[in-house]
């Protein structure tokens, strides 16, 4: 009996699988091991989000935000906004600006409105203030003036109330986002007449600032190239033992605070210093030496406190690179130092990449070295952003000179990614 059931069994064919049912659950097999990759990603992108992308978006935003007039003078722009800004100015003007003081002064945002307009038109501060303290204005019967009364008041209260000048910049400012401070930041401007112009020579400014950041941090980046590399070979030509102790004196500086590092720079290189004691003693300058508070100082201090960057990367591609193929090329017949250069230099090319790319970016963003160790020619774009942030609390000014710098950070790794992929499309 068992044995025809068996053979009746296998005489029977076996069922076809539903392609549709295969399909269905390789698709959910799929979706449940995206979920869990997700997941376990999940509280990084989370902490990514909220400590690095969030940031950038309200420092963005910040930098062409612009609300102090559209929120402090909403009448008054409404009525601006139907003024050509070269006819004569309605008195409707005059009233809604009236209005909108006396709305300002019971909820104390004047300041911010003469703060603003005093970026644009010296003495708009006293202006503003004073006006806002004679509001509100009403007649015998308590009710608002009429336009023609509100004109001749405000106009008598302040004579600046009756030029142009100023009603040109309220209107100018009437929206709530504004490229005024990114303009600024260019050494742009709009005027009156919402035109771009160079701004006044005495003001235009940052285009220096910007150019003296970047091309300090071009010549600390070339210092420490030119010291990480040979130091990096030298560790990689080492045994592991021995490399791994020359590198804890590399990685000593990550131990001490920034802070204490360039005092002790200050105690070194100043006239009465260890450095200038010991240039004298050796016979090698008659007088002291002038190496801090100017740019010298500046390059000495950051290109130590760098140097650890631009060689750590050099060290890890160096490691990888086989010694056998320089020997290979010196047994046939190249030049010890042709091998070197053409053979052994373009497979680090990799590290150099990566440390040139941090320490530059690094550089840029360096603000307690130079205004220690510099002069005022010395201070880069960061020492400007904690100015306005600090000093004029214009976080306008300051997050549009921090966007410009986040620009050119990503424009130059968008030029190392490109460099990138091309070698590696080479090799």
């Amino acid at each position: 009996m068992t044995t025809i059931a068996t053979r009746t069994a296998a005489a029977m064919p076996l069922a076809e699988p539903d392609p549709q049912q295969l399909k269905r659950e390789l698709h959910a097999a799929q979706t449940r091991k995206r979920l869990g990759a997700l997941a376990l990603i999940a509280p990084l992108a989370i902490f990514l989000l909220l400590t690095f992308v969030a940031p950038i978006v309200a420092l963005l935003q910040r930098a062409v935000e612009n609300p102090e007039v559209a929120s402090t003078l909403p009448q008054t722009v409404a009525v601006l906004s139907r003024w050509d800004r070269k006819a004569a100015l309605p008195d409707q003007a005059y009233a809604a600006l009236a209005e909108d003081l006396a709305r300002a002064k019971e909820e104390t945002t004047a300041g911010n409105l003469a703060r603003r307009l005093n970026i644009e038109i010296a003495g708009s501060r006293s202006l503003v203030m004073g006006t806002t303290r004679a509001m509100p204005l009403r007649d015998a019967a308590g009710k608002p003036l009429a336009p023609a009364a509100a004109r001749e008041a405000i106009s008598a209260r302040n004579t600046l109330w009756g030029q142009p000048d100023i009603w040109r910049v309220i209107a100018q400012n009437g929206s709530v986002y504004s490229p005024y401070y990114l303009l600024a930041s260019l050494d742009l401007r709009q005027n009156v007449f919402g035109d771009i112009e160079a701004a006044a020579p005495e003001s235009a400014i940052y285009r220096t600032i910007f150019g003296r950041t970047l091309w300090m941090s071009a010549v600390v980046t070339l210092i420490t190239l030119l010291l990480a590399y040979p130091l990096a070979y030298w560790l990689s030509t080492m045994s592991e033992r021995r490399a791994n102790l020359l590198m804890i004196l590399v990685l000593i500086p990550f131990w001490t605070s920034i802070l204490v590092r360039v005092a002790a720079w200050i105690v070194l290189l100043q006239s009465e210093g260890l450095v200038n004691k010991a240039l004298m003693l050796a016979g090698l300058t008659q007088s002291p030496l002038e190496l801090v508070f100017n740019r010298v100082g500046v390059y000495i201090s950051m290109t130590h406190i760098l140097l650890p960057f631009m060689i750590l990367p050099l060290y890890s591609v160096m490691k990888s690179v086989p010694p056998t193929y320089l020997k290979a090329a010196v047994s046939l017949g190249s030049h010890p130092f042709a091998a070197f250069w053409r053979v052994y230099v373009p497979q680090t090319y990799p590290g150099v990449g990566a440390g040139v790319l941090l320490v530059f970016i690094m550089a840029g963003g360096y603000y307690i070295t130079p205004a220690l160790l510099g002069g005022p020619n010395e201070q880069m774009v960061s020492y400007f952003i904690a100015y306005f942030i600090n000093t004029t609390i214009n976080w306008g000014m300051a997050c549009a000179l921090g966007a410009l710098l986040l620009a050119a950070t990503l424009v130059l790794y968008s030029v190392y990614r490109r460099f990138a992929k091309v070698d590696v499309g080479i090799g």
